[in-house]
């Protein structure tokens, strides 16, 4: 199985994801999500494999979001232009990000990767 992990080195939560996979003997692709922000087609596609609503997908408690004034702005947007404001800045994305041919995640939650990654 092929594992896309897409990360922020200085996140503790990544970091944490990272050992995670590293112990449990998990190969992956690695990607830096500044460097190399997720596109809006990789979003779109993620966000389906994830089953989880768009919003689940921003880093909340991020300094840009909060500057953005995110969480009055979303409930007006379309699913569109929230994919659109995503791809803008990777910072804005929720991380680590984990992507396979058929699941996807924004976040750590140990269950649910040892459950679609072994």
């Amino acid at each position: 199985m092929k594992i896309l992990f897409v990360e922020y080195p200085k996140c503790t939560t990544c970091q944490k994801a990272k050992k995670w996979l590293v112990d449990n003997k998990v190969s992956f692709d690695d990607r830096h999500i500044v460097e190399n922000n997720p596109n809006e087609k990789e979003l779109k596609e993620w966000i389906k494999k994830s089953n989880l609503d768009i919003r689940k997908w921003f880093n909340t408690t991020g300094m840009k979001y909060r500057e953005l004034n995110l969480k009055e702005k979303l409930d007006g947007m379309s699913d569109d232009e929230k994919i659109k404001l995503l791809a803008s800045d990777g910072m804005l994305v929720k991380r680590p990000v984990v992507v396979t041919d058929k699941w996807a995640c924004a976040g750590f939650k140990e269950k649910d990767w040892k459950d679609n990654l072994k």
